[in-house]
């Protein structure tokens, strides 16, 4: 395949290029793909930055928020002049200068049952960057039921995880993990306990390496496996994630639509 790319897109992406597992079809099918990326936050930031760093042609930012100074500290594609901005279109400025062939999608709104779905028509692949359990697990459902492979991370403190559902016939899904969230208030945000900040651009980086693995269908993916880690002690538990059969949303007899699924409190499915 002869990529059609100018001079400047040549020598862009020349170390992929050279590369025999990606070479000039995986850099096609780099420029070609569509990510949608919930969260332009802590692990939306580094997400952003590499994808479209490796050429994803095209990315959707989902996100309601507008830049803090509190945010710097650990969401690296926002300055201090973006302070009050919408992150969205902090991080379409930011996409811009690094890579201005990359197309960006902003969408300054919080995603949302009603939305969802007409979301996920327009994109290959999600990458779960958001920082609350209602948006977790409305992705995880909209995605599972769509066929829509996703990657999940997640922060708190000095600890993070990242898993991958690339929706294969044995995949599990989030809830085959975790059936539904915790009671509201037993787990800190951010705001309340912290984040070291240096610990999104580890696992985003993952979350984007594993996204990038995916268009180029090289290596294995987090199918089945949760990441684990812990930036005190430098260690990575790997803990296995087996598909539930009766579970809500991927089993057999489950929900067949995120609007059957009440996105309130613990997110429970079929819950009094």
């Amino acid at each position: 395949m002869t990529l059609d790319l100018d001079p400047d897109q040549l020598d862009r992406y020349s170390r992929h290029i050279i590369m025999d597992d990606v070479g000039p079809d995986g850099q096609a099918n780099l420029l070609d793909g569509r990510v949608l990326v919930v969260g332009a936050g802590g692990l939306g930031s580094p997400v952003i930055q590499y994808l479209a760093a490796a050429g994803v042609g095209t990315l959707g930012v989902v996100d309601d928020d507008v830049v803090e100074r509190s945010n710097l500290q650990r969401q690296v594609i926002h300055g201090t002049d973006d302070i009050g901005r919408p992150k969205v279109e902090s991080a379409a400025d930011f996409v811009a200068d690094l890579n201005p062939t990359i197309d960006v999608e902003p969408h300054e709104e919080r995603l949302a049952p009603d939305t969802v779905e007409g979301f996920l028509e327009d994109y290959d692949f999600v990458v779960d960057a958001s920082d609350n359990f209602r948006t977790r697990y409305l992705v995880n459902d909209a995605c599972t039921l769509a066929g829509v492979p996703f990657s999940h991370g997640a922060i708190f403190r000095f600890e993070g995880q990242v898993t991958t559902f690339p929706q294969g016939e044995d995949s599990p899904c989030y809830r085959c993990l975790f059936p539904e969230a915790p009671p509201e208030g037993t787990v800190p945000d951010c705001a309340t306990a912290g984040v070291l900040g240096v610990l999104p651009g580890t696992v985003g980086a993952i979350q984007a390496t594993e996204t990038v693995k995916h268009f180029l269908q090289v290596g294995d993916l987090l199918d089945g496996r949760m990441l684990f880690y812990d930036a005190l002690d430098m260690s990575f538990e790997e803990v296995p994630v087996r598909k539930n059969p009766d579970c809500p949303v991927c089993g057999e007899g489950g929900v067949e639509s995120v609007h059957e699924v009440e996105y309130t409190a613990t997110c429970a499915i079929g819950a009094d």
